[in-house]
């Protein structure tokens, strides 16, 4: 029997002492962690990790701590890595180590993520999935066959922006989706208020907000999770419910229209149709296909709307930049046919601008990586990674890093050609889309569709600052928190470059 002075807590709070105390003395690490903030006895550094922005502050983190620094919360282990280096070695050349995910207790449990390529375990699904992606979209030549799909749409979102120019930021996310639902379904999206589009973009805001840190406390006390709904504060079991249905719906409802399109013999080529196209799928495979399709389906949107979104930011900020490319862009097609977009290759000058957007576009809009875990313990650098660390790598400080570029946050796509002898700057395609065996499998899919649609909007449209009552509004860069971020939404001018270029916008556009 407990006295009067002693109470169940105090026996609890004593017990956790102890366990920490013998945990102290039984566990004999083979070397230090990497440098970090100090943290409380039992729950570590809970109050470190930032909700908002956390980019800004691994970025303090590397300044105080160095390139790798280390956190502990509650007993996780999590690593942060400020620089490319440390990244290529750890993610990339010790791929098979660092090439796991995190248990999600809420984005990956209980509202169901885990099924989906992001979250995948490493292992023989991640293998088959990625395998699945790259028989299709895995190399520029197999993407040739759907430039036509990508310019129709292009073409179709640069009429929606003459027409509502106030409205870029929703005009960049469905066309966005409109190619990638051409592309992963065969599917052609209706003009307004599509379904399909309406299901990705909702499936998608509920993925980052479930997978955010520290968003819930189920993911900090996995406990959480077995109470039932109707408890005190368990809302969290209610919104996994119906999170966990708009999941489930992404990917089945469009997996169905393939195949009963297939059935009745009109299917259009796509990447679902060629992966079920004469072949009989066990339940697994099946499922499988469903899920590397609904991956290119929800994530494809956002990997391309952001990066589209935030050149016209880059234009707006930057016009001498866009002065060039369009002078560019001029003289290697000619006026008369700005919409052969592929044959802007050739010249060093374009080429270096479009490598420098891509990258800004994303050190400016995709700037939280969802972690990676290592499977056993590491010794990196002197330092120990226990097994089952989380390992953030954070690319917005890699592409920002003033001793890897000069001037970062200035747009400068001449910083990728020789000049006077000088070395290019560091190519950085090998940071924007991720390390390892984790690296976006549809990165020459999304850099097609960036290509084409910055080309086709330079080469029609002047982008500048508005003028309010006589003042030019120079828009922030500022960004949206979550495990995937968007710009805020930002004003620009947006205006045919001529009467023949408004001509152009204005033709007909049909499959």
């Amino acid at each position: 029997m407990l006295t009067s002075n002693v109470t169940w807590l105090d026996l609890l709070c004593l017990a956790c002492i102890g366990a920490f105390l013998v945990k102290q003395v039984l566990n004999k690490n083979p070397a230090s962690y990497p440098p970090g903030p100090r943290g409380w006895p039992l729950v570590g550094n809970i109050q470190a990790i930032p909700r908002i922005k956390p980019w800004l502050t691994f970025a303090e983190w590397g300044k105080k701590y160095g390139d790798i620094s280390h956190v502990e919360i509650l007993g996780q282990h999590i690593i942060v890595l400020n620089s490319v280096e440390n990244a290529v070695n750890m993610l990339d050349k010790k791929g098979t180590v660092y090439s796991d995910r995190p248990v999600l207790p809420m984005g990956g449990e209980l509202v169901g993520w885990k099924s989906a390529l992001a979250l995948f375990p490493y292992g023989g699904r991640l293998h088959q999935s990625r395998k699945n992606i790259h028989q299709v979209i895995g190399n520029r030549a197999a993407l040739c066959v759907y430039h036509p799909i990508e310019e129709i749409e292009t073409r179709r979102f640069l009429k929606r922006v003459f027409s509502n120019p106030e409205q870029l930021q929703a005009h960049v996310r469905y066309t966005a989706g409109a190619i990638i639902l051409r592309i992963s379904h065969g599917y052609e999206v209706k003009e307004n208020n599509d379904p399909f589009i309406d299901l990705a973009d909702r499936a998608m805001d509920q993925f980052s907000r479930s997978t955010a840190p520290g968003a819930f406390m189920v993911d900090t006390m996995p406990f959480l999770a077995n109470v039932p709904e109707w408890f005190p504060g368990a809302g969290f079991k209610r919104l996994a419910r119906e999170w966990s249905k708009t999941r489930e719906d992404m990917a089945a409802i469009p997996y169905k229209f393939v195949k009963d399109q297939m059935a009745a013999g009109i299917a259009t080529m796509s990447f679902t149709s060629n992966l079920l196209e004469g072949r009989t799928l066990s339940a697994e495979q099946d499922d499988m296909v469903m899920w590397s399709a609904a991956g290119l389906y929800s994530g494809g949107a956002d990997w391309t709307a952001s990066p589209i979104y935030s050149f016209f930011l880059a234009m707006t900020l930057f016009p001498d930049v866009q002065k060039k490319a369009q002078a560019e862009i001029d003289a290697v097609v000619g006026p008369d046919e700005v919409f052969r977009w592929s044959v802007v290759g050739p010249t060093g000058a374009w080429i270096s601008f479009i490598v420098f957007f891509n990258c800004w576009a994303v050190s400016t809009a995709q700037l939280t990586a969802i972690p990676h875990r290592v499977t056993e313990d590491d010794i990196h650098d002197g330092y120990y990674i226990p097994k089952g660390s989380l390992v953030i790598p954070n690319i917005w400080f890699m592409l920002n890093d003033p001793r890897t570029y000069a001037n970062p946050s200035q747009f400068n796509p001449e910083r990728f050609l020789d000049n006077n002898g000088k070395d290019p700057e560091l190519e950085p395609r090998t940071i924007c889309f991720g390390f390892g065996r984790r690296v976006c499998p549809g990165l020459h899919l999304a850099d097609t569709i960036v290509w084409i649609s910055t080309v086709m909007s330079l080469a029609v449209f002047d982008i500048s600052k508005v003028v309010e009552k006589g003042v030019e509004i120079t828009p922030e860069v500022d960004h949206t928190s979550g495990t995937i971020t968007h710009l805020k939404p930002f004003k620009c001018s947006i205006k045919p470059r001529s009467a023949k270029a408004t001509a152009l916008i204005q033709q007909d556009v049909n499959y």
